[in-house]
């Protein structure tokens, strides 16, 4: 990776305004204001002064890249062969009539100012309940000799934070409330009895204990949303091993210490949230449901539907969003058997997304660069090795519509070596990177031919090119396909 990340800026260009204009899914914060670009793209005088007096000068300013991409038609001949074949996928997944979203959600704020004057009075009187609750000892712990005789409140400790000690208590207690519409007796009474679940689970023992897990791919923590959530996979196609199922679920004994790892897992995710005034205290999940078992298996379904009812019943309000994603057709069938016994409010927090659509209705949420290799981002495994990008190198998003070819004009203004990332969803297009130099008569520097990739090639290309004299670099994607196409890229600069 470059040792100082650059910044990229998107120049659009004035023809770009009317109607046929490219279709980019680039946030708005990556767009340059026009004075930005006007002065990034003038050569700096101090390229055509002496060595002597540029080395008696100021340091030479550093010169990031600009970016321009550009939509013409697609010179690719159609396939029919895959066009057909994608087209047989797409209809597939039409016809299961997979429901993309449940409704609108808005996360409620966890900040205490903009809680309304019922929710802060609903707040305030669970907290005096609590007080009294502590100063009684009605949480459950067993008071000491002395704190008895001295008449000592309780002391009672939840995700790390003791209660009505500060204002993450508040935030915590809030969680209870909104479980329960507010009802401030109900709420008391849930909180009372996850205290309980958690002192006879040993929950903070069961924190600092080495189990032994083997379901690292089945449930990880990878990155976080566009709104700064954590987000958690769970891979559920994992269990088609009938090693590690049966290794999992085969008796009593395997499922309780399944969801004993499960439950130290999701406390120790938690712990890591911010409970202050404003901060982020919730967790995007995303279910992979490509090779699922399914519901045939009974002790999946069992232990699924204990572990569903405990976090239910102790862990409230922790899901900012559920993502299904590489959904089959057999969960809508599950899906129909559980949807009325949910709350409008719970269904929109789902998503539902086929094999086709999964990439792109990750994006949504959580921007490329952030989401692993194998759910189309460009993240590899924390455990492999990527020395040119992090999860703190943003992508661009591009669509590339049917029929049209996308290329992506990198502006250079200073020696260096660049590095990029670059894929497309599902492929099915033609790839191609040239340098173009700045001097007229120069010659076009090819960097890769026209290469057709299919959908089984490797999902990211990384290429690199040093750069000795001023050009751009292009990149160009061709769609020859009746689909429109995710073009995901970026890149970082080392100067020479």
């Amino acid at each position: 990776m470059a040792e100082e990340p650059i910044t990229t800026t998107l120049v659009t260009p004035e023809k770009q305004t009317s109607s046929d204009a490219p279709e980019s899914t680039l946030p708005r914060e990556a767009e340059a204001p026009k004075s930005v670009t006007e002065t990034v793209t003038d050569l700096p005088e101090a390229t055509t002064k002496p060595e002597e007096e540029t080395a008696a000068a100021q340091p030479e300013e550093h010169h990031p890249p600009t970016v321009t991409e550009t939509e013409t038609a697609s010179t690719e001949k159609k396939e029919l062969g895959d066009e057909e074949a994608s087209s047989k996928e797409v209809a597939e997944e039409k016809k299961s009539m997979i429901p993309l979203n449940l409704g609108s959600f808005k996360e409620e704020s966890s900040k205490l100012s903009d809680l309304s004057d019922s929710e802060k009075k609903s707040l305030d009187e669970l907290k005096r309940l609590v007080r009294d609750a502590l100063d009684n000892h009605q949480f459950g712990s067993t008071p000491k000799p002395d704190d008895a005789a001295a008449n000592t409140p309780e002391e009672v400790t939840i995700w790390g934070i003791p209660l009505l000690e500060d204002d993450r208590s508040d935030v915590v207690l809030l969680k209870f409330l909104r479980a329960r519409d507010f009802k401030v007796k109900d709420s008391l009474a849930m909180l009372k009895n996850t205290i309980k679940w958690r002192r006879e689970f040993k929950i903070d023992e069961l924190v600092e204990e080495d189990l032994v897990d083997d379901l690292d791919k089945v449930v990880f923590m990878h990155g976080q949303d566009r709104e700064g959530h954590p987000v958690c996979y769970n891979v559920y196609g994992e269990f088609q091993n009938k090693e590690l199922y049966n290794k999992t679920f085969s008796d009593e004994e395997k499922r309780k210490h399944f969801l004993r790892t499960r439950i130290q897992f999701l406390e120790r995710s938690i712990r890591k949230l911010d409970f202050s005034s404003g901060g982020v205290s919730t967790i995007f999940q995303v279910n992979d449901m490509k090779n699922s078992p399914g519901l045939g298996k009974k002790e999946l379904r069992s232990a699924t539907k204990q572990a569903v009812e405990l976090l239910q019943d102790n862990y409230p309000e922790f899901v900012f969003k559920q993502a299904f994603i590489n959904v089959p057709w057999w969960y809508l069938v599950f899906y129909t058997v559980i949807g009325p016994f949910m709350t409008p409010r719970s269904k929109s927090k789902l998503v539902f997304a086929g094999p086709s659509r999964s990439a792109e209705t990750l994006f949504k949420y959580i921007s490329p660069e952030q989401v692993p290799v194998q759910y189309g981002g460009l993240s590899v495994d924390p455990c492999d090795c990527n020395p040119d990008f992090s999860l703190e190198d943003a992508a661009s998003e591009i669509t590339v519509k049917p029929g049209t070819k996308q290329t992506v004009e990198i502006i250079i203004y200073e020696k260096c070596e660049l590095v990029w990332e670059i894929r497309v969803i599902g492929w099915e297009v033609s790839y191609k990177a040239e340098f173009v130099p700045e001097e007229k008569d120069a010659y076009t520097v090819v960097i890769q031919k026209p290469r057709k990739m299919r959908p089984s090639d490797e999902p990211v290309l990384t290429h690199s090119f040093k750069v000795n004299e001023l050009g751009k670099v292009l990149l160009t994607v061709d769609n020859p396909t009746s689909k429109k196409k995710k073009l995901v890229y970026r890149f970082n600069v080392k100067p020479l």
